[in-house]
């Protein structure tokens, strides 16, 4: 073999290797993160449903999300974050914790998670426990729609505040930031059951509406959250982020 074919076989073979490495960057930058959000957001979906499907108690429910979110936000948080929730993942992003070109990949993949979860919660369950709670869809009476909106956007600014200073914020991250955010979500609930059914996640709305078809005030579960994520992000960008977060008095 000559210099000249030497030469040309290391080549190809760096190219090759080159070209492996960055196929393996985009699937662990890109790919596998919007993954685990599908999947995790799934679970999540699915294990809140079927707690309040045939249940009128709170404490189920709020269980049974917060305790889901503990171990998936244990498991996933390495691999995506953990989010499992859109508003979560605009707060984050705002913050700094995630980059603007997985955003809307990050949003689809959770509103995909959410119908994945909500479906294999009405093959579950029967015709008339799935009727009857609506597919365990978010709701809220006519007259409340000021309230639940307003509930939903402060419950979700509360969480959102804890996951991006318990998992964003370098000054004030910790070890605990799963259990910080199931115990979160699990006052929330506790907290807005009667108000608004403490959603504080657009896909958890989302995916079991497309389900049950079952779409009553629905943009409560929208608004709410958007706006108590926005506030979030701006509270934490102005007071209470450290030095990097901070965009004034650094």
């Amino acid at each position: 073999m000559s210099a000249s074919d030497s030469k040309a076989e290391v080549l190809t073979i760096a190219e090759a290797g080159e070209s492996v490495r960055k196929t393996s960057s985009v699937f662990q930058q890109y790919v596998q993160p919007c993954l685990a959000e599908l999947f995790g957001t799934s679970l999540f979906v699915f294990v809140g449903c079927s707690s309040v499907i045939g249940s009128d108690a709170v404490t189920p429910p709020a269980l049974a999300h917060g305790l889901a979110l503990v171990v998936l936000i244990t498991v996933f948080g390495p691999v995506s974050g953990g989010h499992f929730n859109p508003a979560v993942s605009l707060s984050v992003c705002l913050c700094g914790g995630l980059k603007p070109a997985l955003l809307g990949l990050y949003v689809v993949a959770q509103m995909l998670g959410g119908m994945v979860g909500a479906g294999m919660t009405k093959v579950l369950f029967s015709e008339m426990l799935y009727s009857a709670a609506h597919g365990a869809a978010f709701s809220t009476e006519g007259d409340k729609l000021g309230p639940a909106t307003m509930a939903e956007m402060i419950l979700t600014m509360f969480l959102c505040t804890v996951v991006c200073m318990a998992a964003v914020n370098k000054s004030t991250r910790s070890s605990l930031a799963p259990l910080c955010i199931g115990l979160t979500v699990t006052t929330g609930i506790f907290a807005g059951a009667r108000l608004s059914g403490g959603c504080m996640n657009p896909a958890r709305a989302f995916g079991p509406a497309v389900a049950a078809k079952y779409w009553a005030h629905h943009w409560v579960y929208w608004a709410g959250p958007v706006c108590g994520s926005l506030l979030s992000a701006g509270l934490i960008r102005l007071l209470f982020g450290d030095q990097k977060t901070r965009i004034v008095l650094r």
